[in-house]
């Protein structure tokens, strides 16, 4: 599952990333919740006279994926992530699959590690980045949905598959990375069917990532700041009460 995200590299450096001729300025964004807008590349509608930059263009769409056939979007749970395997077949994303893959630039996301109850450990927050550093893709998909009234809203998904290396003890999932050689062939729903682009929808390395715990103010959408990425130390789980014995002087029942 991805929850919520950040994207905090200087518009210059995304442009750069996704081989954009323009893109709008906009603030570094420390977390990313659903239904905000999120920033996505699409394929463009033609290349622009001569330019030598791959003809992909940047647009917002709501964080929330909405299927065209949805009537009322508020009887409709809100669906930020689609599983990476099943995505192709499932009806909400089918159609998405084949004509509507897009790139969702990301400076990492964020995770919680939700330990059992009987553990008697709290939920700890992690910041999930590329060791690297950098703009990394999220793979995603899109999709208009139009009201009764004629009014249209962009909506969108993030991709995820299975977590692999550390990220597998803090939880199963985790987005789908897609590398900058690949992005053409994501994009391109021309030529590129579902089935011909589903090996890019395979988790990443196990050393891609690594995870850094960090407060749970990430948990209020109000705060926005910087400061949600520091680190902090890892609470231990409190140890359980020592079993009396009954040279104690109290009753035992173990």
């Amino acid at each position: 599952m991805c929850g919520r995200f950040a994207l905090t590299e200087v518009v210059k450096d995304i442009a750069e990333a996704f081989s954009l001729a323009e893109l709008e300025g906009f603030p570094a964004r420390y977390n990313i919740a659903p239904t905000q807008p999120i920033l996505v590349v699409i394929a463009g509608e033609g290349q622009e006279p001569g330019s030598n930059l791959p003809d992909r263009r940047a647009l917002l769409v709501r964080w929330g994926f909405t299927p065209g056939w949805v009537k009322d979007p508020k009887e409709f749970p809100l669906l930020i992530n689609a599983r990476a395997e099943t995505a192709i077949g499932k009806a909400s994303f089918r159609a998405a699959m084949r004509h509507r893959r897009i790139l969702i630039p990301a400076s990492g996301f964020y995770e919680w590690h939700r330990p059992s109850k009987e553990s008697g450990e709290k939920a700890q927050a992690y910041w999930i980045r590329p060791r690297r550093g950098g703009v990394i893709a999220f793979a995603g998909l899109m999709e208009t949905w139009s009201s009764a009234d004629g009014s249209e809203v962009d909506t969108g998904a993030i991709l995820t598959t299975k977590a692999t290396g550390a990220i597998s003890s803090i939880h199963d999932r985790m987005p789908v990375v897609i590398q900058p050689e690949d992005f053409s062939r994501w994009l391109d729903c021309k030529t590129q069917e579902p089935r011909e682009v589903a090996g890019l929808m395979q988790p990443v390395q196990e050393d891609f990532f690594e995870a850094i715990p960090v407060s749970d103010r990430v948990n209020k959408v109000a705060n926005m700041g910087p400061d949600l990425q520091e680190p902090v130390p890892l609470e231990k789980a409190p140890k359980p009460p020592q079993k009396k014995t009954p040279d104690d002087g109290q009753l035992s029942f173990f």
